[in-house]
């Protein structure tokens, strides 16, 4: 459905953004515009194509925002300040990067009249119940915390805010996609610029604990590994943001969860058990700011409305994950080797400062 349109990707040289990008290139688009300041993104993932053009720069500057083509079909909103820490870290940079690029792009779309559907990425660690213990499934009606934990879930929620707004008062064809935790080929350990905290480099668990294992090295798991994640493949997320566009109801917000709750412990064995890492895990204590130990999304009414469900399997995925790192280690140092002077323990892994 998508064939022959015109859609802006803000983001598009990120994890999901470049899946995103080299899917909808499968759809025969007219033409994929990607804008992205490359803050946590490196353009070796924008796609050689003659169909998308890419533009290096925020969302958030005006000659950027003022260029862009008002007869565009689709957007896909998902450029974002990478994550709780460094937003705990810069939480002004939280600000001009989540919820700055939100309101001003929405407030620039409001009146392109060709727009079937703007799909905003959220996170939904926004709504997750803040609690150690048991937990059930967050659906998409769950309580909104006045007291999140960091910058990034408040800017985050407000995107879905302002979307609303919008929606409300404009029309804007909005859809908000809650992502759970994204995991998969492509994500790069270092990309981008330095955010003022070594979560520049370590960024999300799972790409942090391959790496870590295909070097035999321990597995940081924190307090004892009783923290639970929905974990989620990008080709999956990719397809849940397309279903969004193409079926997504106006003004709505759908999971998109695998609905499967996976322990930390659970996690750093089986990588381990897959790396054939020799090295015990090395327990640490628990993350004073974070109190949304245990959550999962409720996947249930993202079948039933937009008939979107994971397919791919958690093992499945974290074997070709794994290969992926594999086959692109050369490019994650690269990408990790400018950031050395901030992490000079960098030299265990063989990266070496530029001299």
């Amino acid at each position: 459905m998508l064939t022959g349109k015109k859609t802006l990707v803000v983001g598009g040289a990120g994890f999901v953004g470049s899946n995103l990008v080299k899917r909808l290139l499968l759809e025969d688009p007219e033409q994929v515009i990607v804008v992205d300041n490359l803050l946590s993104a490196d353009i070796s993932q924008v796609p050689m194509d003659k169909r998308v053009s890419f533009h290096h720069a925020s969302i958030t500057e005006d000659p950027v925002l003022y260029r862009l083509p008002n007869d565009l079909d689709y957007v896909f909103h998902l450029a974002t300040f990478h994550g709780n820490q460094s937003s705990m870290a810069d939480p002004l940079a939280d600000h001009q990067n989540n919820t700055l690029t939100s309101l001003k792009l929405f407030d620039r779309l409001k009146d392109f009249p060709n727009l079937k559907k703007v799909v905003y990425a959220s996170a939904g660690c926004t709504v997750a119940k803040k609690t150690f213990e048991d937990t059930t499934a967050t659906t998409e009606d769950s309580d909104v915390s006045l007291y999140l934990d960091s910058p990034y879930q408040i800017s985050k929620i407000i995107g879905e805010f302002y979307g609303n707004y919008y929606f409300m008062r404009h029309d804007l064809p909005i859809v908000k996609a809650r992502f759970q935790n994204v995991y998969g080929p492509g994500e790069i350990l270092g990309a981008g610029d330095w955010r003022g905290t070594v979560n520049t480099i370590w960024r999300n668990v799972t790409p942090t604990f391959i790496f870590k294992a295909l070097h035999e090295e321990a597995l940081p798991v924190e307090n004892q590994g009783i923290a639970t994640r929905d974990f989620i493949h990008v080709d999956d997320i990719v397809s849940g943001l397309i279903a969004c566009a193409t079926h997504g109801e106006l003004g709505g917000v759908y999971n998109l969860a695998s609905g499967e709750e996976t322990s930390i412990l659970e996690l750093a064995n089986l990588i381990n058990k897959v790396t054939k890492n020799p090295t015990p895990i090395a327990m640490s204590p628990a993350r004073s700011w974070d109190r949304s130990g245990k959550r999962f999304g409720d996947p249930s009414k993202a079948k039933q409305e937009i008939d979107f469900e994971c397919t791919v399997a958690f093992k499945e995925g974290l074997a070709q994950t794994i290969a992926w790192y594999k086959e692109n280690m050369d490019l994650m140092k690269s990408c990790m080797r400018q950031h050395y002077r901030y992490a000079p323990d960098l030299d265990q892994y063989g990266i070496m400062g530029y001299e």
